[in-house]
């Protein structure tokens, strides 16, 4: 997907910026009916606002400040004439030490919802343009240390552009190559690819942060990255709303419209804004929060002060079907000196430190499951269950993690984690 500011693989019309001009000359000039379009029914527009990519860079530039320098950064979904990320990295090519970026931008004939296609003056008072290609094919923008247009600075007016042979698709030859170029791939990938742009990223090699659904981190082939730690979660927007601009007449219910207008981002001439609770970043560059222990207190304290009502003079309850692990439902109730396997909530991944702990498995793996040693549920949990009224899928085979307090249920998306060091 994208955000304001990016054109995704699968979404909108896209702006390009010529060799004799400069992408803010012609944003103004861009108010076409690219905008208007994007009435898909699988809407993969979603335009990063620039304050969302200013604190995940700063988290990271925190940690290690040479972390862009001397990089080839790829932005494969951001055309510059609409795109943040395209934007922030142009400004800060130089102070950030940035080796080469590179842009690229998806045809406009490739993307379901473009309606009444018109290049911008921008592109169509450049040299190249080519009334076939602006729609057939997708483009591609590189800015290097070079002083182009000679005013004394070397920032996006220094981009230069040309048609890519094919439409742009981040899967295709072209733009794969210039991945194996990059050394870090940052952007918004359109959500309903991001299964197929994860695998991308990791057979590619490189340093990457993108933005995803936080549900991505259940995916067969994102949850074991996370548990080999070879992925992370980013360091912000975790359990905050992101705000997104969206096509002009993209369908936004109005309470999604009303909390990004009281986030500070009402409607405006370019872009209609939603929210997302459930956006977060997904990344393998390193920053400092992911280093910061979880203030945990003992399982002792825990049932004598803890202020969820389930483990306050409670306890922890074991598995049915997996005696030597505890349930524990909130983060914040982890115990600190329990050294068994621990089942929590797949929010633990926001708060999640590889030094504190170590990842064991997750939860709807049943493979995993039988791996670690959780026990079939069986006949006699499984008429329980149904019989407190329970409406799940359940069977005798499954090997989900049971509960039979204060009914019989099955844990709901816990990923199995161990203290590590334990006492």
């Amino acid at each position: 997907m994208v955000k304001q500011g990016e054109a995704t693989t699968t979404g909108r019309g896209d702006g390009d910026t010529s060799a004799t001009g400069s992408p803010s000359a012609a944003r103004s000039a861009g108010k076409n009916s690219n905008l208007v379009a994007a009435k898909s029914a699988k809407n993969d527009e979603f335009y990063t606002q620039w304050a969302d990519i200013e604190r995940e860079m700063n988290a990271y530039l925190e940690y290690d400040k040479d972390v862009f320098r001397d990089k080839v950064l790829l932005l494969p979904c951001d055309d510059p004439e609409w795109s943040n990320f395209a934007k922030f990295f142009a400004l800060h090519f130089m102070d950030y030490g940035i080796k080469k970026l590179i842009s690229t931008s998806y045809a406009a004939d490739s993307k379901p919802d473009t309606i009444d296609y018109q290049p911008t003056l921008f592109e169509t008072e450049a040299s190249q343009f080519d009334e076939t290609r602006t729609r057939a094919n997708g483009k591609v923008f590189v800015l290097e240390r070079k002083d182009v247009n000679g005013d004394g600075v070397v920032n996006i007016d220094d981009l230069r552009w040309h048609y890519l042979d094919g439409d742009g698709d981040f899967r295709s030859a072209e733009v794969t190559a210039l991945r194996d170029e990059a050394d870090v791939v940052i952007t918004n990938p359109p959500f309903s690819l991001f299964r197929e742009f994860i695998a991308w990223l990791v057979e590619g090699g490189v340093k990457f942060s993108i933005i995803g659904n936080s549900n991505a981190v259940t995916y067969v082939e994102t949850f074991p990255l996370i548990k080999d730690n070879r992925l992370w979660k980013g360091a912000t927007g975790n359990n905050t709303d992101m705000v997104f601009g969206v096509p002009k007449g993209a369908p936004v219910s109005e309470a999604d419209r009303l909390k990004a207008e009281k986030l500070g981002y009402p409607s405006d001439d370019d872009f209609d804004y939603t929210r997302l609770g459930n956006s977060c970043w997904f990344t393998n560059i390193d920053h400092g929060r992911r280093h910061e222990a979880l203030q945990l207190m003992s399982m002792a304290d825990n049932i004598k002060f803890s202020k969820h009502k389930n483990v306050q003079g409670v306890g922890y309850q074991r598995y049915y079907n997996f005696q030597e692990a505890i349930e524990v439902p909130w983060v914040d109730a982890i115990p600190n000196d329990f050294d068994g396997p621990m089942g929590v909530p797949i929010t633990f991944l926001d708060k999640y430190n590889p030094e504190q702990f170590e990842i064991i498995a997750h939860g709807d793996d049943m493979e995993a499951m039988r791996d670690i040693g959780v026990k079939v549920l069986g006949e006699a949990f499984v008429k329980k269950y149904y019989e407190g009224g329970g409406t799940g899928g359940n069977s005798p085979g499954h090997r989900r993690l049971g509960l039979t307090e204060p009914h019989y249920s099955t844990a709901y998306k816990r990923i199995i984690i161990r203290r590590k060091n334990p006492s």
